[in-house]
């Protein structure tokens, strides 16, 4: 019914720089907050930067300065540009979104990405 479908990753040089994108399709009636989490080999999945309907954004310090996140509320699409890549980037990116969807009146639920990856060489 609701697929949240990420896209861009792939391998790149140190400095480097990559855009993200999370398309989110199906039944939906509203897209509330939309977020990037990411997850290195052997780590648990951490917070990267999320957006509000509004456009209000909040980052991890550890991207802060590196990377921006966007939204086109017309295509149910987050964004996540990406520059200054670092070695320590390298992880797998999850897209997650707040999704209210059709018939369900105002609950909103939290869907996942199947994440992309992204690989920082240095």
């Amino acid at each position: 019914q609701v697929q949240l479908v990420e896209s861009g990753g792939g391998l790149v040089q140190a400095g480097g720089s990559l855009r993200l994108s999370c398309a989110a399709s199906g039944s939906i009636f509203r897209v509330n907050g939309m977020a990037w989490y990411r997850q290195a080999p052997g780590k648990q999945r951490e917070f990267v930067a999320t957006i509000s309907p509004s456009g209000s954004t909040n980052y991890a310090d550890s991207v802060k300065g590196r990377f921006t996140i966007s939204r086109d509320n017309a295509v149910n699409t987050v964004y996540l540009q990406m520059n200054s890549l670092k070695p320590e980037d390298t992880a797998v990116y999850y897209c997650k979104a707040n999704l209210i969807l059709k018939g369900e009146g105002w609950i909103g639920r939290e869907y996942w990405g199947n994440g992309t990856l992204v690989t920082v060489s240095s």
